[in-house]
Parts: structure tokens; C-alpha cells; sequence
């Protein structure tokens, strides 16, 4: 069994470096991966120019099942809590999870699997920044952005969809830019707390 475990962690490890969160370094082993700037601001255009398109399909494309799930995943994205004192600034795991879920189903509508994969992927990239950069928005009010998107994929209204997504996004890759301006380049020093 001494092997196996080892094989075991390394799987993980590989399967890490496949979704962007972990790098592997030649002869060295494994490394949690530097965000730079332009790694920061080429997935942050990314997201702008593929999740709006992807929104639209959904909105054309959705059905009364995909609409009753944007509901409930806007439902409990609102009623989980943000923030929870003896957690610091940051936000909770059932929130990021809670705001993920949203996020994911908002597009589902789309049907279109490659698709679907090439967001989680971005996201999953995106993940790390936007959490510990999310504290540095205060005037920032995400709930009504989130809700104001909910209203707008009911009312199928894909041009306000797709501007309200436009404009989280931006906002979203301005605070990435303030973060970074503010804690240097790569990583702050103290990351989120899990």
C-alpha cells in the first residue's frame, strides 16, 4: 500500500493541473499556479465573450424545467449568507458554491455540452482571483445584479440578459484588477480562508 497512495495523490494532482489548479514543474513535482496579470485579464475576456453568447442560447433555448431551476438557484444563491463573522471578509463556501450553481444553470439552457465544459473551466480558473479579490468591492451590490439577471432570463429577455452578465463580468475582472494593483502581482499574501 505504500505505493498506492502515492499513485493516488498523484492522479489528484494531475487532475489538478487539468482544471488550471495546479501547475506541474518538470522534474520538480506539483505547484499551486501564479495568476499573473495577463493570465488575470485574458480569462476575464474570455468570460466576457463566451458567457454572454452562451446566456443567449439559453434564454432562446431554455425550457420550463431549465426556468424553474434558474429560480431555485437564484432562490438559494439570495438566502445563503455571504459572509459569517468568525470567517473574515471573505466569502463562505456554501455562498461560492450557492453563486457557482447560479452561474452554471443560467446557462444550461443552452444544451450544448462543449460549451458548458469550456465555462467550468473558465470559471474554475477564474475561482481562486475572484475569491480573494471579492472583499475589495464594498459599494458592490451582487445581489442586485444577480437578481436583476434572474428577471431578465424569466422574462426572456435575452439583449438585458446578456448586458446585466456583461456588466457583472466587467465589474467582476475590475475588482480581479484593483486586487492585484493592491496586493501585487501574483497572489495576495493572505489568500481566503477556506
Amino acid at each position: 500500500m505504500g505505493v498506492a497512495a502515492p499513485l493516488a495523490y498523484h492522479g489528484e494532482l494531475v487532475r489538478l493541473v487539468g482544471e488550471g489548479l495546479a501547475d506541474r514543474l518538470p522534474n520538480r513535482g506539483f505547484a499551486v499556479p501564479s495568476c499573473s496579470d495577463r493570465r488575470r485579464q485574458e480569462i476575464s475576456e474570455a468570460r466576457r465573450t463566451v458567457e454572454p453568447v452562451v446566456l443567449r442560447m439559453s434564454v432562446e433555448r431554455g425550457d420550463v424545467d431549465w426556468e424553474a431551476r434558474v429560480r431555485a438557484a437564484h432562490h438559494r444563491l439570495a438566502r445563503t449568507p455571504k459572509r459569517r463573522p468568525e470567517e473574515g471578509e471573505y466569502y463562505t463556501g456554501a455562498w461560492a458554491e450557492a453563486h457557482r450553481v447560479f452561474h452554471r444553470t443560467l446557462l444550461e439552457g443552452c444544451g450544448n455540452g462543449p460549451l458548458l465544459e469550456t465555462f467550468d473551466r473558465l470559471r474554475t480558473a477564474s475561482e481562486l482571483a475572484r475569491r480573494w479579490s471579492a472583499h475589495r468591492n464594498p459599494g458592490r451590490d451582487a445581489l442586485d445584479e444577480h437578481r436583476r439577471l434572474e428577471e431578465a432570463v424569466l422574462a426572456r429577455d435575452a439583449d438585458t440578459a446578456v448586458a446585466v452578465l456583461a456588466q457583472h463580468l466587467t465589474l467582476t475582472a475590475a475588482a480581479l484588477t484593483a486586487a492585484a494593483l493592491t496586493d501585487g502581482p501574483d497572489r495576495p499574501e493572505d489568500g481566503p480562508r477556506s
